[in-house]
């Protein structure tokens, strides 16, 4: 988003003289709270969520429609409370799906988008922006206020939860870790990043209330997927595939644990 970065820019400068006074003071804890807040109350992510709108209501593509028609859940176009209920299972695609899964089906089967071209530009870079962050952020700031409330009725979904227990609690790779590695105690953390304890459930709910999130470090809005994705390659690990079922299953007990979170999206992450 060529146009915003000044005023991110601005910001960010503005959060850093703060860190850097409470750094001099030897409050390093004191000083990312401010940062942190700072960004919260000018939350540069609205600028997403803006831009989110925009590209759901365009007609694109082959077919050159919206995706107002897309269904995530609640009907075709209705977007209050549907992100608070995902990952689901999706009758007409006969598996569970979150909400980059739902938003690439609907790209390609509505629009006729090229689903390659989609996950080549799935992230963005300091050089281009991602229409899925853009388009994530704006379908989950829809459910703003409302609990999380991932269920699981049906087998696939109870499956895919299981399957994302094991892996959060799976250690392996070169450096035998694992996501409770990083969120399985309390008081870890890495640098000046202090690190959720993901078994506690308070915790979990504020992981889980703010995903998508502006992060500063980044620059960008970022999802769930690449969240997880950089938490795979930050453990030496191959790749992890963007929608993939190893991903959703881990979204799906994430988020299942996160219930009764109450979502406030995009949030704030360093």
């Amino acid at each position: 988003m060529p146009t915003a970065r000044g005023g991110i820019v601005a910001i960010l400068l503005a959060c850093s003289a703060a860190w850097g006074a409470a750094l001099a003071q030897g409050k390093p804890d004191e000083g990312l709270a401010v940062g942190r807040q700072m960004l919260a109350e000018d939350n540069p992510g609205e600028l997403w969520v803006l831009r989110g709108e925009a590209l759901f209501r365009e007609k694109r593509g082959p077919q050159n429609v919206s995706l107002e028609q897309c269904d995530f859940g609640m009907g075709p176009g209705k977007l209050e409370g549907a992100f608070a209920r995902l990952p689901r299972f999706f009758a007409d695609s006969g598996k569970v799906e979150d909400l980059e899964s739902r938003l690439l089906r609907c790209m390609v089967d509505l629009q006729g988008l090229d689903r390659s071209a989609i996950i080549q530009t799935r992230f963005s870079n300091l050089d281009r922006a991602s229409d899925m962050e853009a388009l994530a952020t704006y379908v989950a700031s829809r459910s703003n206020g409302m609990r999380m409330n991932v269920r699981l009725d049906h087998l696939l979904e109870r499956e895919s939860y299981k399957a994302g227990e094991y892996l959060f609690y799976r250690r392996t790779g070169p450096t035998d870790f694992g996501c409770v590695s990083c969120h399985g105690d309390e008081g870890k953390r890495i640098r000046l990043q202090d690190l959720p304890n993901m078994t506690d459930r308070k915790q979990m709910q504020a992981v889980i209330a703010g995903w998508p999130a502006y992060r500063g470090t980044h620059s960008t809005v970022r999802t769930m997927q690449h969240r997880l994705y950089d938490c795979n390659w930050q453990m030496r690990l191959p790749d992890l595939g963007f929608v993939s079922d190893v991903s959703i299953a881990l979204t799906s007990y994430l988020n299942y644990q996160g219930n009764g979170a109450v979502i406030q999206v995009p949030g704030v992450r360093r």
